[in-house]
């Protein structure tokens, strides 16, 4: 059996599992909410960007994202700081949609799976 390293756990889940030479993030929320779409998806970026390098890797070697957003409303908003982000010629499979969030005032959430 691969040895398992799981980041951040706690009774209901691993903010990050590495895995076979993968790292698979859990959902990927901002802490502070009041902001609007470019805020919180930079928050939630840099926590991916953090759990990224505690796991050993970097954006460059994100294999897929999933984004849910709130409203597709903030489609346009949220990909302005997302195009900023990636690593240009290193893009990840991605999707985007909408769907309803846990805390009303919540706009974004990434799930990621990278290569080490």
């Amino acid at each position: 059996m691969t040895d398992m390293k799981r980041i951040d756990q706690n009774a209901r889940r691993s903010r990050a599992l590495v895995h076979n030479g993968l790292v698979y993030l859990s959902g990927q929320v901002p802490d502070d909410r009041s902001g609007g779409v470019a805020e919180q998806a930079r928050q939630v970026l840099k926590k991916i960007d953090d759990l990224l390098a505690e796991a050993g890797t970097t954006r460059a070697r994100l294999l897929s994202a999933q984004v849910w957003l709130k409203t597709m409303d903030d489609f346009a908003g949220f990909n302005e700081v997302w195009d900023a982000w990636v690593v240009p010629g290193e893009t990840p499979t991605r999707c985007c949609g909408k769907v309803e969030l846990n805390d009303p005032k919540c706009l974004v959430e990434i799930v990621a799976v990278a290569a080490l």
